[in-house]
């Protein structure tokens, strides 16, 4: 008899290794280089997290600006938006895992677990939309995200198979989100941002 152990966070973090370079390219900028609002959004989001300021709002939030837009776009997604968390983080883990990013594997995988998603369930994204346990809307939310990766358009019976599930807007909302983190992963990657130490 073979017992199947549970992964633990440190197995699904492992999942997904760093594609980008070994060190920051821009390094997490200080209170006076991101300015007193954008340091403050840090601090918060890495009390949420369980560390210090995350890394990947003292990297952008250098760019003061253009940080403080982004975040209103990218929380109007998540944890915003109108599709159910437990999807959400299903894409966003796939976008990682299609994208090599690992520090958005490394937050979503707990933002993952924090909403409900299995730990092995997590593992399976890695394998994609054929990995066996999907339903059939997780199955098309997978492909849906494999396919905007690989062609950046998506298959007539893709689109068929989540109009079954999905409403316009909704629709709209997972293919912004999917484009969404491909390009977020695109700029952690390019700039080295490296994942905070475990919790």
């Amino acid at each position: 008899m073979v017992i199947i152990m549970e992964p633990t966070l440190a197995d699904l973090r492992a999942l997904v290794p760093p594609r980008g370079p070994s060190e920051a390219r821009i390094l997490p900028g200080r209170r006076a280089d991101t300015g007193v609002l954008n340091w403050i959004i840090a601090a918060v989001a890495g009390r949420i997290a369980g560390t210090g300021p995350i890394n990947i709002f003292t990297t952008l939030g250098r760019h003061r600006w253009l940080f403080r837009r982004w975040l209103i776009f990218a929380g109007a997604l998540m944890p915003g938006g109108r599709l159910p968390r437990v999807d959400t983080e299903l894409i966003i883990l796939r976008v990682a895992a299609n994208t090599g990013s690992a520090y958005e594997w490394h937050q979503h995988v707990l933002l993952g677990l924090d909403c409900g998603l299995p730990a092995d369930r997590i593992a399976a994204v890695v394998e994609g939309p054929l990995a066996d346990g999907w339903t059939p809307r997780q199955e098309a939310l997978l492909r849906c995200a494999d396919e905007l990766h690989a062609a950046h358009a998506l298959s007539d019976e893709t689109w068929s198979d989540l109009r079954a599930h999905l409403d316009e807007r909704d629709l709209i909302e997972l293919l912004m989100l999917v484009g969404a983190y491909e390009g977020l992963a695109m700029t952690l990657n390019g700039l080295g941002v490296q994942t905070e130490p475990a919790r």
